[in-house]
């Protein structure tokens, strides 16, 4: 109704998952525009093989709709295809970053002082940071399962844990069951970008070992920020493309987030040496500017606009 009363020209719509699938049915079958159904993850995925049969069946119906899905990694995209989305109307484009906000001269050494203090880091001690929510997929609770592993080889090391989700109780249960109150310290807390920008300078390795992450935005901010950086490759996983994880532009470890001892060696294999520390962080920060700042993307992504609005 608004598009003919206002007689204002579009070229496309635009619809991010199941939450707007049907507003852009409903436009396109009113309007008669092109489609993009962009897809972030699914409800299977977020729910580990579980949640609503109703999103699963409203993200189905928009797939189906659509002109164009645009996904935001590779590993994503088979898992769509193995859903029934159609193949041949997928495209990838991935995330990005801000690579001026995230850099690692935003934190002086006063600011990154200060974070550490606030957990009792000393300056001997190595700081290992999850930043993300507290749920199932995120695998936090095998991160913790991980310490003991990881403190045989490298006693001087603390883990950061930063986020808000309903296993906090559990997680802070189970760290008081490992006794591992000294080396794990909490935050349950939201925090604004400024100072989680600050938190991946005060550490020395960023650990995300999920279990399903379609893309995970925060392994870029904390490899623009020149950090080495440890993730779950198994599953659904976008940061397996991501992180460069062997040869001359390695810059992190790919691990499986189903297993502690093989997140350990992720991180103690990324501690062991300052020097493998900083080439890995300076190989992140190349591979950002690379392929991963937001300019890029954004191109990448009209260029698909394009396709579909031409045909």
């Amino acid at each position: 109704e608004l598009i003919r009363k206002e007689n204002f020209k579009y070229d496309i719509i635009v619809a991010h998952d199941w939450l707007s699938a049907i507003g852009g049915i409903t436009i396109k079958k009113e309007a008669g525009l092109p489609f993009a159904f962009h897809v972030h993850s699914t409800e299977k995925g977020r729910t580990l093989g579980n949640g609503s049969d109703v999103v699963s069946n409203i993200e189905l119906h928009g797939a189906v709709s659509a002109d164009l899905i645009v996904t935001v990694s590779y590993a994503m995209k088979d898992e769509l295809v193995k859903l029934g989305f159609p193949k041949e109307k997928i495209q990838v484009c991935y995330n990005g970053v801000d690579p001026q906000k995230y850099k690692p001269e935003t934190a002086n050494n006063e600011q990154v002082r200060k974070i550490r203090d606030l957990y009792g880091i000393k300056d001997d001690e190595l700081m290992i940071l999850f930043l993300g929510r507290l749920v199932g997929v995120k695998g936090v609770d095998k991160l913790i399962m991980a310490m003991p592993h990881i403190l045989q080889k490298t006693p001087k090391a603390k883990l950061v844990i930063v986020g808000l989700g309903d296993l906090q109780e559990y997680l802070f249960n189970l760290v008081k069951t490992m006794r591992l109150d000294n080396y794990v310290k909490f935050r349950f807390d939201f925090v604004p970008e400024e100072e989680r920008i600050l938190h991946y300078a005060a550490c020395d390795v960023a650990v995300f070992p999920s279990l399903y992450e379609p893309f995970g935005i925060v392994v870029l901010e904390a490899m623009s920020m020149e950090r080495p950086v440890v993730v779950g490759a198994a599953g659904v996983s976008g940061m397996r493309e991501i992180v460069i994880c062997c040869g001359e532009e390695q810059c992190g470890f790919h691990t499986n987030p189903n297993n502690p001892s093989d997140i350990a060696w992720g991180i103690t294999s990324a501690l062991e040496n300052p020097d493998i520390r900083k080439w890995l962080g300076k190989n992140g920060r190349r591979r950002v500017l690379d392929e991963f700042t937001w300019e890029k993307i954004a191109e990448k992504t009209v260029e698909t606009y394009e396709q579909i609005i031409k045909r």
